[in-house]
């Protein structure tokens, strides 16, 4: 987000930032990122189809037979899973995602223990299969091609007959996603064949699965943890408020549209102190508001509470440097946004960091940060729509890492140019079909509905691009609440408890009459 009138949005666009070209033009990659756009609607790669494939829910969207729990030790996050093969069984565990035919797609894993299997089956081609026995944790990986009539893949991880237990964390499939969200099987049946007298010293072959078994079938990402309680609608509108003056209108905190559920104050600054954050008044808008200090400020943010409404504290903008990148900067970080919760009221914090992020240093300070404002907090998230492009993305990572306090990711829609949606189609900015098939992205990546929200601008003015009206955000809201009011993309699946719309901001949202807050405010609220 932007504080100068010539810049009016989230943040600026990166010089670098990838656009789609028009039909015929090349693909265009990001290095180290594991993106790759491609015109004319070839097949990308778009994000994890896996759900829950680091194990944070438990065992939530796999069947695993023998003795399969999860919990530390962990690649990453919190859990992984743990398990136990026995004498007659490899403690396998099972997945089925949905794909589309003739589409390639790269599985991969961190694992650790003896004689660890990944693979899949079903492909429609060669099925493929990979494995390690090391005591650490290394990354296994393959690729395949599905067939013409390919439209689900079966993903399993095992370990050996006899061998000691083994660890799986962070598996992802990486490809267009499908069109149909399957629904578990309530049973299944090993895939393995019968074990051998002994276990052999050498390397075992993978076992291919049995043709009687009955391949389970695992629930769409979006069947995990309860939501946190935080006091918010169904379905809720996010909105920014401005602590500076770039031409918008300026806005005392209580002259904030009462359609707003969320207010994320912008922005926090960074100390000099690496982590360390703090917040000051602006005092040329308070000039220009005819006076308006902290006491004024504390007061508005307990009124807007009176009227059931959260108040955070964002973090960052477009100008805004703040690192966290090691336990020390996140306990500074946790500390010192503690501290502003507790002089002014917030509710919690807003992430929109545009200088990068440590997805594994930041989430641990919001976990900290929860831990000390306890139950009701508020994490939000405005990532731009290239960090949440692919689960593989550092902001990606730190919504997934933070998923049991998340509230809402609102991504940026806009300043975008062009992207692949989850099904592998190249659509422009400024669409319904843009909105709806990165969203569809971030549910695939893993986060639940509740957790994902549209971004939008609120006028021309508030962005360089990617600006739509009123009504468009609306029919997306349906589509992907309903399946009705879509556009060419139709989402694999109905997603009823989608959070809801975010704007930038509740300024440039008064100097457009009110447009966003009025008719989109009405219509999330109205949603059953």
């Amino acid at each position: 987000m932007a504080r100068t009138l010539q810049q009016p949005s989230h943040r600026r666009r990166r010089t670098n930032l990838p656009t789609v070209l028009g039909a015929g033009a090349t693909a265009l990659a990001v290095a180290g990122t594991g993106l790759a756009l491609f015109a004319g609607g070839a097949s990308a790669a778009v994000g994890n189809l896996v759900g829950n494939g680091g194990f944070e829910s438990g065992l939530s969207g796999w069947t695993c037979t023998g003795t399969a729990v999860a919990g530390a030790p962990a690649h990453s996050g919190a859990a992984a899973l743990n398990a136990t093969p026995s004498a007659s069984d490899t403690a396998e565990c099972r997945q089925t995602v949905s794909v589309l035919p003739n589409s390639s797609y790269t599985l991969a894993g961190w694992v650790q223990g003896p004689y660890v299997y990944l693979g899949a089956t079903g492909t429609g081609g060669a099925d493929p299969s990979t494995w390690s026995s090391q005591s650490s944790w290394n990354q296994l990986s393959t690729t395949f091609t599905t067939g013409a009539g390919t439209t689900s893949v079966t993903l399993y991880v095992h370990g050996w007959y006899g061998q000691a237990a083994y660890g799986a964390d962070d598996i992802t499939l990486t490809g267009p996603g499908g069109t149909s969200s399957p629904s578990p099987s309530p049973s299944a049946s090993s895939s393995s064949p019968s074990p051998s007298a002994s276990a052999s010293s050498s390397a075992p072959a993978s076992p291919s699965p049995s043709a009687s078994s009955s391949a389970p079938t695992s629930p769409s990402p979006t069947a995990t943890t309860t939501p946190p309680a935080t006091g918010l609608p169904k379905h809720a509108l996010t909105g920014y408020w401005q602590n500076f003056d770039n031409g918008a209108t300026v806005q005392r905190l209580r002259d904030v549209q009462s359609a707003y559920d969320i207010i994320a104050v912008s922005f926090a600054d960074a100390t000099t102190t690496a982590g360390g954050i703090s917040f000051t008044l602006d005092p040329a808008l308070a000039s220009k508001l005819g006076g308006y200090g902290d006491a004024d400020f504390k007061a508005d943010i307990a009124a807007k509470h009176a009227a059931g409404k959260k108040v955070v504290l964002s973090i960052g903008g477009q100008n805004g440097t703040i690192v966290v990148n090691n336990s020390a900067a996140a306990n500074t970080f946790a500390n010192t946004a503690y501290a502003l919760i507790q002089q002014y009221g917030f509710d919690g914090v807003d992430i929109d960091l545009e200088n990068g992020v440590d997805p594994v240093y930041m989430a641990q300070s919001l976990h900290t940060l929860q831990s000390k404002v306890g139950s009701g907090f508020i994490l939000t998230m405005a990532p731009e729509t290239i960090g949440m492009y692919s689960t593989a993305g550092n902001y990606f990572q730190l919504a997934l890492n933070t998923k049991d306090i998340l509230t809402v990711v609102n991504t940026q829609f806009y300043n975008s140019g062009g992207m692949n949606g989850c099904d592998g189609k190249v659509y422009t900015q400024g669409t319904i079909d843009f909105i709806t098939a990165q969203v569809c992205t971030h549910i695939q990546g893993g986060l639940r509905p509740d957790q994902v929200g549209i971004g939008v601008p609120a006028s021309t003015r508030a962005a360089g691009g990617g600006y739509v009206n009123s009504t468009v955000v609306d029919n997306a809201l349906d589509c992907l609440a309903t399946g009705t009011h879509c556009g060419s993309f139709v989402p694999p699946a109905k997603w009823p408890t989608i959070r809801g719309a975010m704007t930038w901001s509740t300024n440039w949202d008064a100097a457009n009459g009110n447009d966003f807050s009025t008719n989109v405010g009405a219509h999330a609220h109205a949603m059953p």
